[in-house]
């Protein structure tokens, strides 16, 4: 696993270089928008290096015994291989589509996401089989479609819950690192190493690409990198859960909690604001912690300072991610601890937002 890892990380790199060599073009299309934290014009192609690494991860999964006569503990089918890469390439098809021409609509993407849920149920079978909830789950089962339904349907949000959180370097990039080996340590916990090598391939193709992304920010992950990171690690968790009845379904929602809290908690401000969920604004958590947390840069040169002060409010983001990640870990079949840490972060969360909108933050957290 560890020459997969290295692989990714190689290619996704490599690749990072050549579209930060070739793609600034593309950057300067990006204009002035309301989260916009940068200063210059940077390409948002990340997305594709990260693809391109994770084909050669899978291709080498794939082929790697059966070809190069090298011993291969972790080898994937290749339609299997075919299942996964086609399931990714249609969410980041539609990233890439607006990172491109900055012209695609927040529905169009939509439907890339939804098909990509869907294509994931026809050829990788996903469906949810039980919510791990008494009661319900003997009508759950009663039925297939409640479970595929559930699954195009979480296949199709993730990947615009980690597009919301894509605000700063290195940001949702870590996130998704961390639960990427969250999710690999469950299913060697279980004895998956195929599902396991799997989200590795992510993990390696994300290092790669947070070597140009943090903390110079060189190159961000686009829409595409965010579709990446949301379609492929949807899937990986209904699989794990579907294989495994041993591990509860509240696993991955404790794990995802902040990027799919983030997005339900946006839509509902949105809503009571009277503004439709589909339109940007500046009020998002690690906005905030931007704009009021992380203040006293001193840097002779603007450009600096904004930057600076981009790379301080991801930190904070990782910790809180790891409240979550951490007890996911180490709870993964306990369906009532998971839901009870599920609900103490919607707690924190609310109370940590509104005292920074209402500035009661401690002074020990400002910067």
């Amino acid at each position: 696993m560890l020459i997969l890892l290295i692989l990714c990380a190689a290619v996704s790199c490599i690749a990072c270089g050549v579209l930060l060599r070739y793609g600034h073009a593309s950057g300067r299309r990006y204009g002035q928008r309301v989260q916009r934290f940068h200063a210059g014009h940077v390409p948002r192609l990340g997305g594709v290096a990260m693809m391109l690494a994770c084909t050669a991860g899978w291709a080498w999964m794939v082929g790697a015994e059966r070809f190069l006569e090298i011993p291969n503990q972790i080898r994937l089918s290749f339609v299997a291989a075919l299942g996964w890469w086609a399931v990714a390439t249609i969410a980041v098809a539609g990233g890439v589509g607006e990172d491109l021409t900055h012209r695609l609509t927040a529905s169009w993407r939509l439907v890339f996401t939804v098909l990509a849920g869907a294509a994931a149920t026809w050829l990788l079978g996903l469906s949810i089989p039980s919510l791990g909830i008494p009661g319900i789950d003997t009508y759950w089962a009663a039925t297939p479609w409640p479970g595929i339904a559930l699954a195009v349907f979480a296949v199709a949000g993730l990947p615009h819950a980690f597009n919301l959180i894509d605000g700063y370097n290195g940001l949702a990039g870590i996130v998704a690192l961390i639960c990427c080996l969250a999710l690999a340590y469950v299913c060697l916990s279980v004895g998956d190493r195929q599902l396991a090598g799997i989200v590795l391939v992510l993990a390696g193709a994300t290092a790669g690409f947070l070597v140009w992304n943090y903390p110079r920010g060189l190159i961000f992950a686009g829409d595409g990198g965010a579709y990446l990171w949301g379609v492929v690690i949807a899937v990986a968790s209904i699989q794990l859960v579907q294989r495994y009845p041993q591990v509860s379904p509240w696993f991955p929602v404790l794990l995802l909690i902040y990027p799919v809290w983030e997005t339900l908690f946006s839509i509902y401000r949105k809503l009571m604001r009277g503004q439709s969920p589909g339109v940007a604004d500046a009020l998002h958590f690690h906005q905030l912690i931007y704009r009021r947390i992380v203040r006293d840069v001193f840097d002779d040169d603007e450009a600096r300072r904004m930057l600076l002060r981009n790379n301080r409010t991801s930190p904070y983001l990782w910790g809180f991610t790891l409240l979550t990640v951490l007890p996911a870990v180490l709870f993964w079949s306990n369906t009532t601890v998971l839901v009870l840490f599920i609900a103490l972060f919607v707690l924190s969360y609310v109370w940590a937002y509104v005292g920074i909108v209402r500035f009661k933050v401690p002074r020990w957290l400002r910067r």
